[in-house]
């Protein structure tokens, strides 16, 4: 059972749905010439909004960040909600770069987040995106 706030999960989810989002810098396929969409963000700015989530990930400890890897990894299927101790011990031996790195590659991160929570019943549908 993961020990880290749900808040804390949920801003993450809530800011990697923004970097990731419909509107962003990333090209839609649909679009000719890979247009973005209006009120695009630019690639300054995602670069800026990716640099803090990074900086918020990494500022949290060890312990908290082997468990967003460990959720996100329950999320994506990858282990079963029972064996969090095994994806924890995995999470804490695989970090061989930067959890936020690691993390923040994963176009998925939301979604994967949010399952992975649920999956010990938890939600953000109360979540305030303002303050984590």
């Amino acid at each position: 059972m993961p020990d880290i706030k749900a808040e804390k999960v949920c801003f993450v989810i809530f800011k990697a749905r923004e970097l990731n989002g419909v509107d962003g810098a990333h090209p839609r396929p649909s679009r000719p010439n890979g247009a973005k969409g209006r009120g695009a963000k630019s690639k300054e700015a995602c670069a800026a909004d990716r640099a803090k989530l990074a900086a918020y990930i990494d500022a949290m400890d060890e312990e908290e960040q082997c468990e967003l890897v460990a959720l996100s990894w329950i999320g994506c299927g990858e282990f079963a909600a029972e064996e969090w101790r095994l994806a924890m011990s995995r999470a804490r031996t695989r970090l061989k770069c930067a959890t936020s790195d690691y993390l923040l590659d994963n176009l998925q991160l939301a979604s994967h987040l949010e399952y992975g929570l649920a999956e010990f019943g938890g939600t953000c549908e109360v979540f305030t995106p303002n303050r984590p």
